[in-house]
């Protein structure tokens, strides 16, 4: 699936709020004089000293060791072209958010205006002292090969241009993978290039180290074959150019057992491929189409094996799966250059994951039962968690092996659980609930649909194959605003429940017989089947459509009970709750109930837990729970410290196998620190806290809106738990972002439901 980005979408999503993608935030404490003081002047001048003595000094006292930059030109920004310097710094930001959300990395985009590559190679040499690292990105060949070499050479510090390498490791991996399967030995195979630009000719190179023969590889590019009797060549064209008798890509292609792509959307047909060897590769990596279409090709050949650049294909061959794990594992130990040693170390370590059973979480992250090693699983996921466990390492293990590194790392399991703290690697919460709501969208009822944020999400839901929106609302406003905001809706079901007499008829009955012993009667359930949130709790309860989305402009309330009068709750459960996620920078937590019961008392406390659990155990994480309190076990008396302290009790017997502890202060809950000097006891202690459970609604509304708005942290939800079908009540004002994660838990709620 390609999605479809709109010009509006994208410029408002860039211009929105702060411009751009990025922003620098303090790492030290500035609330005083004195922190001021030592963070600039005179207090700087004691760190500045001791880096003067001795460089390496910078690594300890400044933030280099974690600092990219991301530098380019903008001479060859993706299917852009030389766009220039100014134009490519959004893609340059795009890039730092990757290193940053994948390995923890911080990065500076430096958007260089010079296509001098002498004059170039200066400006960043001289850039050193400020960063550990330095990816180039989107400089255009030959000049990205020169200006990579000779920085390579004169720099103590990682440089790797990544649109040469980052492809070549990550479809090397598909490459090993791939032989191992069909038995071919890689001294013995005959490739054949389509392309000559950056990426092909390190993928080239790069398959050459692996084992490919040189004599066996024949590059083509928009002119035919790369001939050594053609005139002008380049040296590194010279580098693979044949004598061998061929001229056309056909030519080559005829009993060749490897095709690489990094050309042109659609030049390959089903016979090209029906020339190849039995068993044969086909990498046709060309974005946004590849060389040849992946249906048309896999129904040419049964016995070939396929990888493109696409996500919605088998195989993706993506860069993200390598860069930010490469540059992770060289930082940390410091290693002067990434050399292809430690490249070879990356590629086989991505190729050797995807021999290892595949966890649950990346299973449903992508919708799959069974994704496991074999023709159509040659790489792993972009979205599992292990990649940076297995390749930071990896790499840096090769550093050291091969002595371009100047730290060394003792304790290995340490390290892994280092990296797991860098990334707060269940950050990706919200991208594996997306994934798997794509492999089984369902219909989700908009009932406020004559609202433009809603539209825009229904939008977005739409493109992404999140969900098949239904809209409800007056026909001619919504099509009125359809219209204004420029979407493109033209399939999607609009329902105006004041035209559909026959359906109110229907659901007015089913509503009566559910309420008619609730005072309801029969001209007062047709008069409620007119309210869009009646009337859509019903389709979902009789099956008319999967799922609810209501809220964004109404209170919570008045929302909730046309469907907990109409759908109820699962059995066994007495009540429902309501549940933030709240994204921070330490990770996830889940708090509850922030939404719906105003006191409960300690066994309804009890429920609320339970439910807690199973809404976290639904993103795929094990519950540590804390029932909060302003008093730690007992500390302080009061109605508050009682209630909890007995919810805590009743909890433990209840769910034995829940980690639970209280009551206790938040401070104490997320601090291992203060619970092992003060409360040894706490079953907390050595499993990190996630889950915080408040006494009431206005200590757990309160305490979200304030870390929210504060803290920084994107809150999700709320997500209603309890319910008997999907319904999920959105917060006021929500954001259209905010509507399309909801849209994306309501799915994968209705998946789990049906």
């Amino acid at each position: 699936m390609v999605i479809k980005i709109r010009k509006e979408d994208s410029l408002n999503y860039h211009s929105s709020g702060k411009p751009g993608k990025i922003e620098v935030i303090p790492t030290k404490p500035l609330s005083s004089q004195l922190d001021l003081a030592l963070a600039y002047s005179p207090g700087v001048a004691q760190p500045c000293k001791e880096i003067e003595l001795d460089k390496e000094n910078a690594y300890k006292y400044t933030a280099k060791g974690n600092l990219v930059a991301v530098i380019s030109n903008g001479t060859a920004v993706l299917g852009l072209g030389d766009i220039g310097p100014d134009a490519s710094k959004p893609v340059m930001e795009g890039k730092g958010v990757l290193f940053k959300k994948f390995a923890g990395i911080d990065v500076f985009d430096l958007e260089i205006d010079e296509k001098d590559p002498e004059k170039l190679i200066q400006i960043i040499r001289s850039l050193e002292p400020t960063f550990g690292g330095i990816n180039l990105e989107d400089i255009k060949a030959p000049e990205c090969f020169i200006i990579e070499k000779r920085l390579k050479e004169a720099m103590n510090i990682p440089v790797m241009h990544d649109d040469q390498h980052g492809t070549a490791i990550i479809s090397g991996a598909a490459l090993l993978n791939a032989l191992g399967l069909i038995g071919k030995d890689i001294a013995d195979i005959r490739l054949v290039v389509s392309g000559a630009g950056a990426a092909a000719m390190s993928c080239t190179q790069f398959y050459h180290g692996l084992g490919v023969k040189r004599e066996n590889i024949i590059m083509c590019d928009i002119d035919g074959v790369i001939r050594k009797d053609r005139k002008g060549l380049s040296a590194l064209h010279r580098e693979f150019a044949t004598d061998k008798d061929f001229y056309r890509i056909q030519d080559a292609l005829e009993g060749a057992d490897v095709f690489l792509g990094l050309s042109a959307g659609n030049i390959i047909t089903p016979d090209d491929l029906r020339l190849m060897a039995p068993n044969p590769i086909v990498f046709a990596l060309a974005n946004p189409d590849p060389e040849i279409d992946y249906d048309l090709a896999m129904s040419s050949r049964s016995d070939m094996i396929m990888a493109t650049g696409r996500s919605d294909f088998p195989n993706q061959v993506n860069n993200v799966i390598g860069f930010p794990y490469i540059f992770r594992g060289a930082l940390d130990v410091r290693a002067t250059t990434i050399n292809e040693a430690m490249k070879l170390a990356a590629a086989k370590a991505i190729a050797a994951l995807a021999k290892e059973p595949v966890p649950d979480i990346v299973n449903k992250a992508y919708g799959e039962s069974k994704l496991a090693f074999g023709k159509t699983y040659l790489i792993p996921k972009p979205l599992d968690p292990r990649l940076i466990t297995t390749i930071a390492p990896a790499v840096a293990k090769a550093a050291l092996a091969s002595g371009v590194a100047r730290v060394n790392i003792e304790d290995w399991e340490a390290y892994e659980l280092d990296l797991q703290e860098r990334i707060g690697i269940d950050q990706r919460l919200m991208s594996r609930v997306i994934s798997r709501a794509k492999k089984d969208p369902k219909r989700v009822v908009f009932a406020e649909a004559d609202n433009r944020k809603i539209l825009k999400a229904a939008q977005l839901v739409k493109d992404e194959k999140i969900a098949v929106p239904i809209l409800l609302g007056n026909k001619a406003k919504i099509q009125a605003l359809i219209a204004e905001n420029s979407l493109d809706l033209p399939e999607v079901t609009i329902i105006d429940p004041f035209e559909e007499n026959e359906l109110i008829e229907t659901y007015s009955k089913v509503l009566y017989d559910k309420r008619k012993r609730k005072g309801l009667t029969p001209y007062e359930a047709q008069k409620l089947m007119r309210d869009r949130n009646y009337f859509g709790a019903m389709m979902v309860e009789l099956g008319d459509a999967d799922a609810l989305i209501s809220g964004l402009t109404k209170d919570y309330p008045r929302t909730i009970l046309p469907s907990l009068q109409i759908i109820g709750v699962k059995k066994g459960v007495d009540r429902v709750a309501g549940m933030y996620i709240m994204n921070s920078g330490k990770g996830p937590f889940f708090f509850a109930d922030t939404t719906v019961n105003v006191n409960p008392t300690a066994e309804q406390m009890v429920e609320i837990i339970g439910l807690t659990a199973n809404g976290v155990r639904f993103f795929d994480i094990d519950p540590k729970i804390a029932v909060l309190s302003y008093s730690n076990f007992g500390s302080a008396k009061g109605e508050i410290p009682s209630k909890t302290a007995l919810a805590t009790q009743l909890a433990k017997a209840r769910y034995p196998d829940l980690v639970i502890e209280g009551e206790m202060q938040a401070n104490v809950a997320l601090d291992e620190d203060i619970q092992k000097e003060n409360y040894p006891f706490s079953s907390l202690i050595n499993h990190k806290t996630n889950t915080l459970i408040f006494p009431d609604l206005t200590s757990g509304n309160i305490a979200y809106k304030l870390l929210a708005e504060i803290g920084n942290a994107e809150a999700i939800g709320p997500i209603l738990l309890g319910m008997n079908k999907s319904v999920h009540v959105l917060q006021l004002g929500s954001s259209i972002r905010e509507i399309v994660n909801m849209v994306a838990i309501a799915v994968v709620d209705a998946q789990t439901i049906s």
